[in-house]
C-alpha cells in the first residue's frame, strides 16, 4: 500500500510537471509569437502621407469624368506635391465620420481631412492644423412639410437624426443644456448628405448640416431649407495624432501660409463653393421640371456637338439653358436668337443660316465656344479655363483680358477665375477701365452668368450621365428626378 501510493505521488508530481512544462513552453512559444509578429508587422513609409476621409461633396468623390476630386482632395494632393518627391499620397476612406477620429488615433493615418470643425473638445484629442474655411452648423428642413425651425421649442417632438461624432453633436447638446427635454438619435450608418436627403424624403423632420453641404443639395432638392444656426460659425482644419504629428504640424502649417499667400487656397475655395449661392430654389424647380419637358428634344443635338467639339455635352445644355432656357424661339432686344442665343456676327462667323433652326444653334454654339477657349491661354488649368471661356463667351475675349491684367496688377493670379473675377468688378471703376484697352465694362454680368451655367452643370451632372460616343450613341437615359417633380409637372 505504502508502494502503490508513493507511486501514486509520483505518478501526480510527474503529471504536474508536465502540465507545468506545457503551459510555460505554451506562453513562452506565444509570447515569441506575438514578438515575432510585432516585429514583422510592417511600418508605415515615412514618406507616404496617409489621410484618412469620407466621401462628400466637400471632401473626397469621383467626378462625372472619373477622376478624384473634392477640397480635400484637392488640398491633399498639393500638399504632397508642396512637400515633393519622395512623399507620396495615400487615402483611407472610412465609411462614417465616426471613425474618422479612431483611424487617426489609433496611427492607421498620418492626417484626418473630413471637412472637422476645430472645437475644445477635439483640441484635447488631436493636433489641428491652421484653419482654412469656416462653416457654419444648421438645422434642416423641407419647406414643403415643416414650418422653419427657429427655436428650441420648433424642434421638440421632432423625428430629429444626426451624423454620430460630428461637431453637430456638440452643438445640440449645447442647446440641450437651454431646453433639457429635446432628444435626438444619432446613426454612423448614414452621412450628413444621407441624412439631408432623408429630411427631403420626409423621413425625417430634421437635422443639422454645415451651410455649404446645404447650399450644394438644394440644387438636387430644391424644398430644402436652412432654419436655426446652432452656435457660432465653426473653424475647419486638418487634424493630426498628438503622439506623431509635431514636426508634420510644421509642414502643414507651411503649407498653408503658402497657399493662402500665392491665391490657391481662394482658387479652390471658389471651386467648390464659390457658386453654390446663385440660384434660387424656385430656379433650381423650373430647371428641373423642364430637363423633363424640353430637354429631351435637343439632347441628341447635344450630344452630337459634344462629338465635334470634344465639349460635354451637360455643359452644353447647361450654357443653352442659361441663355435661352431651352426655348428655341428666344429673341433678346438685341437680336440675338435661339438655343444658343446666337449674335449676326456669330452666325455669319459660323455659317449659320437660320438662328432658329435648333441643329445650327447648338452646334454653332458648341463650336464659337471651343473657338472662345483657344484664344485663352492653354497654361491657365482646368477648370479656371472653361470658367473663363464661359465669361468670354457673354462678354467677348477682350473684356476677359482686361480683367486679367486688372488681377495681375493686384498681385493676384491672372490664370486663377477667384481672382479674374475681381478684375472683372473692377472695370467699372473708371480708375481701372481708363487704363483698359476695350474701356468701360459693366462686368459683373459675366461673372454671374458664368456662375449660373457653372450651378445648372452641376445639376446637370447629378442627374444626366456622361456621353460616351463609343459605348451609348445618342441613347437619351431615363432620369431619375426628385419626388417633387411629379407634383411640379
Amino acid at each position: 500500500m505504502q508502494f502503490c501510493s508513493g507511486k501514486s505521488t509520483w505518478s501526480v508530481w510527474l503529471k504536474t510537471m508536465l502540465i507545468t512544462l506545457c503551459v510555460t513552453l505554451f506562453a513562452c512559444s506565444d509570447n515569441n509569437g506575438q514578438k515575432h509578429l510585432a516585429q514583422t508587422k510592417p511600418k508605415p513609409d515615412p514618406y507616404t502621407i496617409r489621410f484618412v476621409t469620407i466621401n462628400s461633396p466637400s471632401t473626397y468623390f469621383i467626378d462625372s469624368q472619373n477622376n478624384y476630386a473634392g477640397l480635400e482632395y484637392d488640398l491633399a494632393k498639393r500638399f504632397v506635391e508642396f512637400l515633393g518627391p519622395p512623399y507620396k499620397l495615400e487615402f483611407i476612406v472610412v465609411d462614417s465620420f465616426a471613425k474618422v477620429f479612431p483611424t487617426l488615433l489609433r496611427g492607421d493615418a498620418d492626417i484626418a481631412a473630413a471637412d472637422i470643425s476645430i472645437t475644445p473638445a477635439r483640441k484635447r484629442q488631436v493636433l489641428f492644423g491652421p484653419s482654412f474655411n469656416q462653416v457654419q452648423a444648421m438645422v434642416v428642413y423641407n419647406r414643403d412639410k415643416n414650418s422653419e425651425p427657429n427655436n428650441a421649442d420648433a424642434l421638440f417632438e421632432k423625428r430629429i437624426v444626426l451624423p454620430k461624432s460630428t461637431s453637430f453633436v456638440e452643438r445640440m447638446r449645447e442647446l440641450q443644456s437651454k431646453a433639457p427635454t429635446l432628444t435626438w438619435k444619432e446613426t454612423d450608418k448614414l452621412s450628413s448628405e444621407q441624412l439631408i436627403e432623408a429630411v427631403a424624403r420626409n423621413e425625417i423632420d430634421f437635422t443639422v448640416a454645415d451651410n455649404h453641404l446645404i447650399a450644394i443639395m438644394q440644387y438636387n432638392y430644391p424644398q430644402l431649407d436652412a432654419g436655426m444656426m446652432l452656435g457660432q460659425a465653426d473653424k475647419i482644419g486638418w487634424a493630426l495624432n498628438k503622439l506623431h504629428g509635431e514636426e508634420r504640424l510644421k509642414q502643414v502649417q507651411a503649407f498653408f501660409k503658402k497657399i493662402e499667400k500665392d491665391g490657391t487656397l481662394r482658387n479652390l475655395l471658389d471651386r467648390y463653393h464659390g457658386h453654390t449661392k446663385r440660384l434660387k430654389p424656385v430656379d433650381v424647380t423650373t430647371f428641373l421640371s423642364k430637363s423633363q419637358t424640353l430637354l429631351p428634344r435637343y439632347v441628341r443635338l447635344f450630344k452630337g456637338a459634344q462629338e465635334i467639339t470634344d465639349i460635354d455635352w451637360r455643359l452644353l445644355a447647361a450654357l443653352s439653358y442659361q441663355e435661352s432656357h431651352w426655348d428655341n424661339y428666344s429673341t433678346s432686344p438685341t437680336n440675338v436668337r435661339g438655343l444658343m442665343m446666337l449674335t449676326e456676327q456669330t452666325s455669319n462667323m459660323m455659317n449659320v443660316t437660320d438662328r432658329l433652326d435648333p441643329k445650327q444653334s447648338v452646334m454653332a454654339g458648341a463650336k464659337f465656344l471651343l473657338w472662345m477657349k483657344d484664344r485663352i491661354p492653354a497654361r491657365i488649368p482646368e477648370p479656371d479655363r472653361t470658367f473663363m471661356t464661359l465669361a468670354a463667351y457673354n462678354n467677348g475675349v477682350g473684356h476677359l483680358e482686361d480683367a486679367r491684367i486688372i488681377a495681375q496688377k493686384l498681385g493676384l493670379n491672372p490664370d486663377s477665375w477667384a481672382d479674374v473675377k475681381r478684375g472683372y468688378q473692377l472695370l467699372n471703376d473708371p480708375a481701372y477701365y481708363a487704363n483698359a484697352r476695350h474701356g468701360y465694362c459693366s462686368c459683373g454680368a459675366p461673372v454671374i452668368y458664368t456662375e449660373l451655367v457653372r450651378s445648372y452643370y452641376q445639376i446637370m451632372q447629378k442627374y444626366f450621365p456622361i456621353y460616351d460616343p463609343g459605348v451609348d450613341p445618342y441613347k437619351i437615359a431615363e432620369i431619375k428626378m426628385p419626388w417633387l417633380l411629379a407634383k411640379a409637372s
